[in-house]
């Protein structure tokens, strides 16, 4: 490893799936890693194959954010990088087309999505604008959890309306943030992954009609996408290598986009 992230400390949210990739990847590049999930064995398990630190909250809870966070900075001292992934797929709770997308489905999952992204980054930023400017000439950067799903629609398999509203949310919110917080040298860009094999999309790995429309619909990998390969393109945007990058959604998508 090249130590890209050396000495920085980064902030993860969600112990599985791309969250638990990058957590492993940014410790490889010699960062002090924090975990914040609500599943606990996870955590746990991250905790004892990579060293980082952990803890265990409701993120779309603000006092439970507030103490997850204030947990990070009394461990490590600062935070120099949040990476927003933890989120759900709401079909179980009813998403579905917006004809028949129940308002449990639909709450669950902007609440989920993206109420957790606007109290991390509201607690970490607090801090980011109080704390100095590394020597990298920045105070901190922020990498949101978007979809190729927010702006590439696909409707046989993933007519999931309240997700494709959540995550459009997420980008509209990541390029604003990135306006307003650019002169505090606080960097916000967001990644939108194609279908990724983790924990959420278990019900599109068990499809083989699905797999089949995979094939061509990602054509450079033919497959799911492996979440490490995610984790490299996150962990650049959060490194000194993005360090003029900002208000930017990365695609990793395997061609989906472009197919």
């Amino acid at each position: 490893m090249s130590g890209r992230l050396q000495n920085r400390v980064c902030l993860i949210t969600g112990s599985t799936g791309i969250g638990a990739a990058t957590a492993r990847l940014a410790a490889l590049e010699g960062a002090s890693v924090f975990v914040v999930s609500r599943d606990e064995d996870s955590c746990r398990a991250l905790e004892e194959e990579i060293g980082c630190g952990s803890h265990v909250a409701e993120l779309t809870r603000a006092d439970e954010v507030a103490v997850a966070v204030e947990s990070c900075l009394s461990r490590r001292g600062r935070i120099d990088a949040l990476f927003n992934v933890a989120g759900v797929s709401g079909r179980s709770f009813g998403d579905g087309p917006i004809h028949e997308c129940a308002e449990a489905g639909w709450d669950t999952t902007m609440e989920t999505n993206v109420k957790s992204v606007f109290l991390m980054s509201r607690a970490v930023i607090r801090h980011m604008l109080e704390q100095p400017v590394g020597q990298n000439g920045l105070r901190g950067a922020i990498l949101n959890m978007a979809s190729v799903l927010a702006f590439s629609p696909e409707p046989k398999f993933f007519a999931t309306h309240a997700y494709a509203a959540s995550k459009s949310a997420i980008i509209g919110l990541t390029r604003a943030m990135a306006a307003y917080y650019a002169p505090d040298r606080i960097r916000v860009n967001a990644i939108a992954p194609g279908l990724t094999r983790t924990p959420m999309s278990q019900r599109a790995q068990q499809n083989l009609e699905l797999l089949e429309f995979i094939k061509t619909k990602q054509p450079l990998s033919e497959d799911l996408i492996e979440p490490k390969d995610v984790a490299l393109a996150a962990v650049f945007l959060l490194g000194d290598g993005a360090r003029n990058i900002t208000g930017e959604v990365m695609s990793v998508d395997a061609g989906w986009s472009m197919s």
